[in-house]
């Protein structure tokens, strides 16, 4: 009988070593296969982490641009409101200048002069925070000009500007008013 368990031994040993070599063989495939797909799984979630850091970062740069143009932008209701001061002075140098050839004193003068340096000063504290007048000489140009009326005029080209009514201002890159015209048939 010990031959015959001997034969037996040897015999289920085989048996016992062939499943275990290809338990070995299959795990292995199966972590290989779980390791590659591990690997799939961290580079999408990579990419996904990149593509939402590259968003945040849009993102961020673009509330920097915004609130820099918000900024910059914000004395402009404040400049709409300063221009009829602006028109009021350049309405009274007006006024004085037609006096002032008329009968000439003193106390007129030195109103003027008061005037044109309160005048000069305000344009210049305008001009400091990018409020500028818009130009009127030349061609009609829509962006910038609102034509009120259409004139005859043998001095200017059709389409030209032949009065200007009130003037127009920007602030910075913007059209804070236009200037109206009117222009040459």
């Amino acid at each position: 009988m010990s031959k015959e368990n001997e034969s037996s031994k040897v015999e289920t040993e085989p048996e016992v070593e062939t499943p275990e070599t290809e338990e070995v063989t299959e795990s292995e495939e199966n972590s290989t296969d779980e390791l590659t797909q591990l690997k799939e799984l961290v580079k999408e979630w990579e990419d996904k982490y990149l593509r939402t850091h590259a968003d945040f970062e849009n993102s961020k740069k673009r509330l920097a641009k915004d609130k820099a143009t918000a900024v910059s932008y914000a004395n402009e209701s404040f400049a709409k409101d300063m221009l009829s001061v602006v028109d009021s002075f350049e309405s009274a140098l007006a006024t004085i200048e037609g006096t002032a050839s008329e009968e000439s004193s003193e106390v007129l003068d030195k109103i003027k002069e008061g005037l044109n340096l309160t005048y000069t000063q305000l344009t210049k504290v305008l001009e400091k925070n990018g409020i500028k007048a818009v130009e009127c000489e030349g061609a009609f140009n829509p962006d910038v000009h609102q034509a009120i009326m259409q004139v005859d005029s043998d001095e200017k080209n059709s389409g030209e500007i032949v009065q200007v009514l009130q003037k127009g201002y920007t602030i910075k890159d913007r059209l804070l008013r236009p200037a109206m015209v009117s222009t040459a048939k």
